[in-house]
């Protein structure tokens, strides 16, 4: 490719709504152009980065004995009645009509027409295992898109999903598709970690993500250094706390803390350590009739150690707190007498279902709200001060330095952006749609589900947000928009330096490298600066000078200074750090 024939559009200041570094190079750099909230075109250069993504994910799938299909992007809203999610995804799905009033759905994922593509093709289990996949747009209408194409509304996808007879065989699957996703994600030369994760709204009971690591993802990771194990924050666990709980060794009292309704400003209050105090969190649930009217409410209190934060998926996980919303005040009020700040479990107006995390149930002499404005009690303890709780659950979130559940040491947090997940659905879809296929029992049996996700327009960005630097971008040559540019400097007045350049290209070209010919004939300063801004990972560049002295110059994206080598070399210079033979 020639530049000249190329769209190259750079800029020397990024727009005023870009927040995070990706969206402000690839703006700058001409690979993306706003249209919309959330909705991007992709230019040439961006594109080409975006195909190369495509094509290593469809060559790693193939691999792994995926079948590519394509599935439309407006789809009839029957289908997703069938499983409920027309209702119940909320205002992230754009729901459409068409001229005769008929609803219809912009697809963000494609459980139910898999499904149903299932259903019609897939007869018998000697048909399985089977493994359908589509590169395809999404679109997920965002309540607050940002962050270019880390968080649009519209975007690329690839979305495979496995049918299998029976458990083993998917959990088969399962594992081939983890391992594939991992073969992906080491070709794009990016670091990441594979993290166990919630199942979040597609459902089933095994999931992980795989996330590039980088300062500015929105997702938390807790990992030990010492192990394999990681899981995103929602589904991380640390080792239990060991028992017995210890004796009581103090009296309960009654302490005034006028103005003081945290647990940071009574534990200073008090001279206590954080961690000695107990917060109180107030939930509820509600029991409706057929009419979606609330018929009962339950209070539940959960209790949590004052330094610790309560995790909402795990919380939901507790029996009987699926579906939890926060108590109101008007409940507050009616079950502890008292507003938020100073509540306990001690001297209830009315009876609340107890929850307390695994750290509170082991603590002794601990300290709460003794619900009544401006004091607490001291010295509390399970057993003598007030009953055994109902539950004891893990509810909390993680910290760094809590110990690994692996028992392998101390586990670490760092920041990633999600770029894969892969699901064990099981027979989630499947029952919903009555999907079946006759077994080797002669029996009709609902198939075994998998569902793997990568997000091809959100991984550059990922990328970007990896490798990057004060100049620009700084792509892996997997997925560079180009992987070699020579920028022959003044080659309109110079015949050897157009000479020397377009040999080197053609050469280049005759080994099948991905290679740019500069030859806008730009000042120096300003080609350099593009091709630093856009981040292609191999230079050259040729002057007349360099060339009277028999030198050229090879850079590297990341290297601080050029490397001099004859003209005569430099072919095999490139051979050499292309890995090509």
């Amino acid at each position: 490719m020639k530049a000249s024939q190329f769209l190259i559009s750079t800029l020397k200041e990024a727009p005023a709504d870009a927040e995070v570094v990706s969206h402000k190079l690839m703006t700058r750099a001409g690979m993306i152009k706003k249209l919309g909230a959330g909705i991007y075109n992709y230019m040439p250069m961006g594109l080409r980065v975006i195909r190369k993504v495509e094509a290593i994910v469809r060559e790693e799938m193939n691999r792994a004995g995926g079948i590519e299909v394509t599935m439309p992007v407006v789809q009839p809203a029957e289908l997703w009645e069938e499983t409920g999610r027309f209702e119940k995804m909320g205002p992230e799905l754009l729901r459409i009509k068409d001229r005769h009033g008929r609803d219809f759905i912009v697809q963000p994922t494609s459980e139910e027409v898999v499904t149903d593509i299932a259903r019609q093709e897939f007869k018998s289990y000697k048909q399985l295992p089977k493994n359908l996949y589509q590169i395809q747009t999404k679109f997920r209408d965002e309540r607050r898109p940002r962050f270019g194409l880390m968080r649009g509304r519209e975007f690329i996808m690839k979305d495979a999903y496995s049918f299998d007879k029976d458990r083993d065989t998917a959990q088969i699957s399962y594992q081939t598709m983890r391992e594939a996703y991992k073969r992906i994600f080491d070709r794009f030369g990016l670091q990441y970690r594979a993290v166990r994760a919630d199942s979040g709204a597609i459902g089933g009971d095994l999931s992980e993500e795989f996330q590039v690591i980088a300062s500015t993802g929105e997702d938390a990771i807790v990992y030990c250094p010492h192990s394999d194990y990681a899981a995103n924050i929602e589904k991380a666990e640390c080792l239990a706390p060991a028992g017995p709980r210890p004796a009581a060794g103090k009296a309960m009292e009654k302490v005034a803390t006028p103005g003081n309704s945290t647990c940071e400003a009574v534990a200073a209050q008090l001279d206590l350590p954080l961690s000695q105090t107990v917060k109180s969190l107030v939930l509820a649930t509600d029991e409706t009739n057929e009419h979606g009217e609330v018929v009962k409410s339950q209070v539940w209190l959960l209790l949590l150690r004052g330094d610790h934060d309560m995790n909402e998926i795990k919380a939901a996980k507790v029996a009987g707190l699926a579906n939890f919303r926060f108590a109101t005040v008007g409940e507050i009020e009616a079950h502890f007498g008292c507003q938020p700040g100073y509540l306990g479990p001690i001297n209830l107006k009315q009876p609340v279902k107890l929850v307390v995390d695994r750290e509170v149930a082991v603590m002794a002499d601990w300290v709460c709200g003794a619900n009544e404005v401006d004091f607490h009690i001291t010295g509390v303890n399970f057993g003598r001060d007030l009953p055994e709780p109902d539950l004891i659950a893990d509810l909390r979130n993680v910290v760094a330095g809590d110990l690994s559940p692996d028992g392998a040491g101390e586990l670490a947090i760092e920041r990633g952006i999600e770029i894969g997940h892969v699901f064990y659905l099981g027979t989630k879809y499947s029952q919903a749609m009555n999907a079946t296929f006759l077994g080797d029992n002669g029996k009709p049996q609902h198939f075994e589900m998998g569902c793997y996700g990568i997000g091809v327009t959100r991984l550059p960005a990922a990328a970007v947000e990896q490798n990057h630097d004060e100049r620009g971008m700084i792509w892996p040559d997997a997925i560079a928009p180009f992987t070699v540019v020579i920028c022959p400097i003044g080659m309109g007045r110079s015949e050897a330096v157009k000479e020397e350049a377009f040999k080197l290209y053609e050469a280049l070209l005759a080994l099948g490298v991905d290679v740019i010919l500069d030859d806008r004939d730009e000042r120096p300063g300003a080609m350099l600066a593009d091709w630093e801004l856009i981040g292609v990972p191999h230079r050259v560049v040729l002057g007349d000078r360099g060339l009277k002295e028999g030198v050229v110059e090879y850079q590297a994206r990341r290297d601080t200074e050029a490397t001099k080598i004859a003209p005569a070399d430099v072919l095999a210079h490139l051979k050499g750090k292309l890995g090509l033979h």
